[in-house]
């Protein structure tokens, strides 16, 4: 069993920046794709970002290329989700997520393990 944690979400102006941070234990997750997905009240999760268990394959939305950037540490059990030029549309609860079961992935439901999701509000 993975357990993971998120953090770093608040409230924040639009042009802002806030750094997620989604930390695991039980289980190292050197192995595991890790996504991000984000969830905006309605029934829609939708895909932000996922890395590969190496870092070494990188995909995004296209909503958030070139604002958005998803790192990991392995040696600390932990992903990062880093968020620049944040507009209003980006106000969702953010989750992560992770998935050995095959190629780094957008598909939500193909992730095993999530996070509780943390609240990002982007506004003036």
């Amino acid at each position: 069993q993975v357990q993971l944690v998120e953090s770093g979400g608040g409230l924040v102006q639009p042009g802002g920046s806030l750094r997620l941070s989604c930390a695991a234990s039980g289980r190292s997750i050197s192995s595991y794709g890790m996504g991000w997905f984000r969830q905006a009240p309605g029934p829609e999760r939708e895909f932000v970002a996922a890395i590969s268990w190496s870092g070494g394959y990188i995909l995004y939305a296209d909503s958030v290329k070139g604002r958005f950037t998803i790192s990991r540490d392995n040696a600390k059990n932990t992903v990062y989700l880093q968020m620049n030029s944040l507009k209003p549309e980006d106000t969702a609860v953010y989750y992560c997520a992770a998935d050995n079961s095959g190629p780094l992935t957008t598909i939500w439901h193909n992730y095993v393990y999530w996070g509780q999701g943390t609240q990002v509000t982007v506004s003036s």
